[in-house]
């Protein structure tokens, strides 16, 4: 039986076409092969390529080139220093690297392997309007927020696990100055500042999220569409449940297409409450806080 309007099946045939070549970019990619040499090995023109590529990947051959050298680099920095991944994985200088990682993950490659090494985070546990929330803060702003789900050293391990070769002190006198201008409405005069780390994917995500008005709502598809991707509503919903900054960083701010509120990291009854709370809000004219990204 055949099946008609599939929308798969475009991205299906496009497969079989490239195939080769993809297999081409797997074994050679540590060379950086060009377009030319690349589309000359499934034995298509240079725009049928790109085109055809494109079409099946949602990205540009050069793109999945970086993406195949930064996961080898990744791997590699486990291993060795900064400067041997380089050479390793084809590029020419520590400055290649250096802005392949930022443009793609958002950090350094030295930050990356060091993990949040000679970072010092402070923390501090805090009652709010949601219940118990464990801040954490650097010198370069927030790093951390969300509400204790279920135990408080749960909620530390989280932390830990994200930021785990970094020194941790527990402070909370410095942390509690931060719980006014969070949560009451008309506190804060200044933006807070946040520190975060995350793929290039998901600090675009982060983003989109902070465009949602206080007092409404968006969808995974919504989402998806403004990123210029329709078709990554799921990788969406994966962004958004490792945010690493409750209430902030907006994600209870996302429900199901059908209108359903979904799940939420920290409880879909603290998501209803959240939701429940800003639209309040926003009948009183209060305003939420602003936040910027660093």
């Amino acid at each position: 039986m055949t099946l008609t309007n599939n929308p798969y099946q475009e991205r299906c045939d496009d497969y079989i076409l490239i195939e080769k070549a993809l297999h081409f970019l797997e074994e050679n990619y540590l060379r950086q092969p060009d377009l030319k040499e690349i589309s000359a090995s499934c034995g298509m023109s240079e725009f049928h390529f790109q085109r055809i590529f494109t079409r099946w990947a949602g990205i540009s051959p050069k793109r999945f080139i970086q993406f195949l050298t930064k996961e080898s680099a990744k791997n590699l920095l486990k291993q060795s220093s900064v400067l041997d991944a380089t050479y390793r994985v084809g590029l020419s200088s520590p400055g290649r690297l250096h802005d392949l990682f930022v443009n793609t993950e958002a950090i350094t490659p030295g930050e990356y392997k060091t993990n949040g090494a000679g970072l010092t985070i402070r923390y501090g546990f805090h009652p709010t309007p949601f219940g118990q929330a464990l801040i954490g803060i650097t010198t370069r702003g927030i790093c951390h927020l969300s509400f204790v789900q279920d135990t408080p050293a749960n909620a530390l391990n989280n932390l830990h696990a994200h930021w785990n070769q970094a020194h941790f002190h527990e402070d909370p006198a410095a942390t509690a100055s931060l719980i006014d201008p969070i949560f009451t409405p008309g506190a804060n005069q200044a933006p807070l500042s946040l520190f975060i780390t995350g793929t290039n994917f998901q600090l675009k995500v982060w983003e989109a999220l902070l465009t949602i008005p206080s007092g409404s709502v968006s969808t995974y598809q919504q989402i998806a569409t403004h990123l210029g991707q329709p078709g990554a509503a799921r990788a969406v919903g994966t962004a958004i449940s490792h945010n690493p900054i409750a209430y902030l960083i907006p994600c209870h701010r996302v429900i199901r297409k059908m209108g359903e509120f979904g799940q939420y990291r920290w409880g879909s009854t603290r998501k209803k409450a959240l939701l429940g709370w800003e639209t309040t809000r926003e009948l009183t004219a209060a305003q939420p806080p602003q936040v910027e990204l660093s």
